[in-house]
């Protein structure tokens, strides 16, 4: 796991973006050469014609033309500002050599410039010798204020890292460092070269002496859970310092981000709510905490997170993050509550480069239509969406389907679906999807060879083993082979709660209640889906426990009253809710 950046830490910065690409940050006090280290120069017309048709020129994409005026009149008037202008032609162009040859006019026509410092090193990193950057590296270290060299230290940490010749880079930065050995940042650099060499002992060793020497250091913590890698370490780790201070965010938002790896969601969004109270318009903590909530079957939290999401990028004109996925889950869980206006409404608002994710939304849009009842409107809309990517091609075929088949046309369903499976037979999806239409269609047949054929092409599908296991368990046939299929599937997603519906299922199939309703209740549990209500309530009617069992069913029918499990129960049993 990487460190994370905290407030006021002394975090890398970038130097390069590529070879071509030179612009690290600086203060803004070195933006601009000072006054005093300007030449006089006369500007004549024609030197101004020049430089206003170099300009002119560079936005109509010319380079070599600019590039070459500015340079060649940075060498006649000795301004250190058109050697710049120049290398920052070359950079935009890509043109490394380019860029190289004005900078280095630059820093000789203003030495002390440190921009030009900068940009100097970034390229000379990413080329065959870094060589020239020790001696600047070593200077900046050696001026740097004790308070202040840690920084230095990680900048030269991120710029060394970038170089092509890994060994050398680092055969460099140790010799840097060494004569600041002694301070919790020389420990933290050294740890993660380490890291990057594989050495794991010894990365180890020098992030335990990191936080050894400076104990309340947010930057050590976390190296030192970056060198751990195991998440249960990693934990302990994060929490025994959050415990000592609470206020470390970065340390809270990576303990956070660990206990989401390790599945402990709940725990994971009491962290997440405890950042977002000492910042509450942070956008990550939001999305973090719209996700958690979907995961723990919170959709009014989720709704409520992601609004508030969506609305602080909208407010931020400077922030360039994409709220289309937000976009995305709020439409779902709008239609999820059965505010079909309000879903379209969330669709509406996204606006993305994101192919697919713009796919996802004009998809949506065409099942909120045949929802809505406009069946027809919706086959329309998919009709007008052309693209030549065939996995596209399936799913908008696999859409219509869906709607066809929501609206009691299951036969068509399955006849679209048919034509397609056979266009794209190693669409796993697609067949996935084409088997469960089958089954609704009648053709049992078609649908068990189907999910073997996907079982075949990706055996470690889970939903194709659970799929077939439940069918089989559904129409109380080969009870032996369908607990094997959803086991196989267990192992496969153990969390899973709809394949722990199916197991509990297979076991009510098989006689064993005891059982059943153990896997059921477990799986209600993960997710309160109306139809694991449906089956768990069934479980419970055999048992004798009928009043628990129309508990259980009310609860289905107040979240999904067209539920067909539900009405099917209900009907055997002869119960009015």
């Amino acid at each position: 796991m990487a460190p994370q950046q905290q407030a006021g830490a002394p975090a890398p910065k970038p130097e390069l973006a590529d070879a071509a690409q030179a612009r690290p940050a600086q203060d803004e006090a070195s933006a601009a050469a000072p006054e005093e280290h300007l030449p006089n120069v006369n500007m004549t017309s024609q030197m101004l014609y020049q430089l206003m048709k170099a300009e002119l020129d560079f936005r109509r994409g010319d380079y070599q033309g600019p590039y070459l005026t500015m340079l060649s009149l940075a060498q006649q008037t000795k301004d250190p500002r058109l050697a710049r202008r120049a290398a920052e032609m070359a950079v935009a162009a890509k043109q490394a050599d380019d860029a190289l040859a004005a900078i280095k006019l630059w820093r000789e026509l203003d030495p002390a410039s440190e921009e030009a410092s900068q940009y100097y090193l970034g390229l000379v990193v990413m080329s065959d010798n870094i060589a020239p950057a020790e001696d600047i590296l070593k200077r900046k270290l050696a001026e740097a204020p004790p308070a202040a060299r840690g920084l230095v230290m990680f900048q030269a940490e991120q710029l060394l890292m970038r170089a092509q010749d890994k060994e050398a880079a680092g055969a460099m930065l140790e010799r840097l460092i060494e004569p600041y050995r002694n301070t919790m940042e020389a420990h933290v650099v050294l740890a993660q070269l380490a890291m990057a060499r594989g050495d794991k002992p010894g990365a180890l060793a020098e992030a335990n002496a990191a936080i050894k020497m400076k104990p309340d250091s947010e930057i050590a913590a976390l190296t030192l859970a970056q060198v751990l890698e195991d998440d249960q370490k990693v934990a302990t780790v994060l929490a025994q310092f959050l415990t000592e201070h609470p206020d470390a965010k970065d340390v809270r938002m990576a303990y956070a981000r660990v206990l989401v790896n390790q599945k402990q969601f709940e725990l994971a969004r009491g962290q997440f709510v405890i950042l977002l109270k000492a910042q509450p318009d942070n956008p990550a903590t939001l999305y973090a905490l719209g996700i958690l909530s979907t995961q723990l079957n919170d959709n009014k939290g989720a709704e409520q997170y992601l609004t508030r999401f969506v609305d602080v990028l909208g407010n931020d004109p400077n922030d360039e993050r994409d709220p289309s996925r937000a976009l995305l889950m709020l439409s779902q869980l709008a239609e999820d509550r059965g505010d079909l206006d309000t879903a379209m409404g969330w669709l509406d608002k996204i606006q993305t480069e994101d192919p697919q994710v713009q796919l996802s939304a004009q998809l949506r849009h065409a099942q909120l239509l045949g929802k809505q009842g406009d069946v027809e409107g919706a086959r329309k809309f998919l009709a007008t969406l052309k693209t030549d990517d065939a996995g596209a091609q399936a799913q908008i075929a696999m859409t219509e389907a869906e709607i066809l088949q929501r609206a009691g046309r299951v036969l068509e369903a399955y006849q679209l679906m048919q034509g397609v499976a056979q266009r794209y037979p190693n669409n796993t999806d697609l067949l996935y999807d084409f088997a469960l239409m089958a089954e609704k269609a009648g053709q049992t047949e078609v649908m068990e060879k189907a999910l073997r054929a996907v079982i075949a092409q990706a055996p470690d599908n889970q939903h194709a083993y659970n799929a077939l296991g439940y069918s089989f368990a559904e129409r109380n046939v080969r009870l032996q082979e369908a607990y094997q299929l959803v086991d196989k599937a267990l192992q496969i997603a153990p969390g899973d709660p709809f394949i722990m519906d199916s197991m509990g299922w297979v076991q009510y199939r098989m006689g064993n209640l005891q059982e059943a309703e153990a896997q059921l209740r477990k799986a209600y549990a993960l997710r309160s889906d109306p139809e694991i209500a449906v089956h768990l309530g069934e479980v419970l009617w055999q048992q004798g426990r009928k009043d628990d069992a129309q508990q259980l069913w009310r609860e289905a029918k107040a979240k999904d009253p067209q539920n067909d499990a539900l009405k099917q129960t209900l009907q055997r049993f002869k119960v009015a809710l």
